[in-house]
């Protein structure tokens, strides 16, 4: 800015006296003093809208970054994700790999007996109680529905009459 020092200020101030005269030195000085202000107002403004778009523009340049990053890790996942399902899909369906020479005939039969067999298997192994505790106990080794043990336990019926 403007370099102005002790000796500068005395010389404008002696120039100002002379010329605008003692009686309307005091208006102009304040009037010259609120100019000052606006003026030094309106320059912090206008740095701290400068450096805002600044940091605006790096924050744009930071996000397409991101987005980059983000779309391609979204890519590497979507690619493996995709990959995996073709190889579960293809040991679900039993059908051969790129790698595997065999091929297998499959029947709807056959599918069907391999799903039961997968279900029944996987509720033995989910189930709280093992297997083998129930065989020996006479534990309930398969899952009845709500309205089979409701009828099975029904008052009036042979099984539950001998304890009225």
């Amino acid at each position: 800015m403007i370099d102005l020092g002790l000796t500068k200020l005395a010389v404008i101030g002696v120039v100002a006296l002379v010329v605008i005269g003692p009686e309307k030195l005091p208006k102009v000085a304040r009037m010259a003093g609120t100019l000052y202000g606006r003026a030094q107002r309106y320059l912090n403004e206008v740095k701290s809208e400068v450096s805002r778009e600044i940091e605006l523009e790096e924050l744009k340049n930071l996000q397409k970054e991101v987005q980059a990053a983000a779309e391609s890790v979204k890519a590497d996942v979507e690619s493996s994700m995709s990959q995996h399902v073709a190889e579960v899909e293809n040991a679900w369906h039993d059908t051969p790999t790129i790698h595997s020479p065999t091929i297998s005939n499959a029947t709807t039969d056959d599918l069907s007996r391999k799903a039961r067999e997968f279900r029944r298997k996987k509720l033995v192994r989910n189930s709280a109680i093992p297997g083998w505790y129930k065989q020996r106990h006479g534990g309930k080794m398969h899952v009845t529905s709500g309205a089979a043990r409701v009828k099975r336990f029904r008052p009036g019926s042979n099984s539950s009459s001998s304890f009225y």
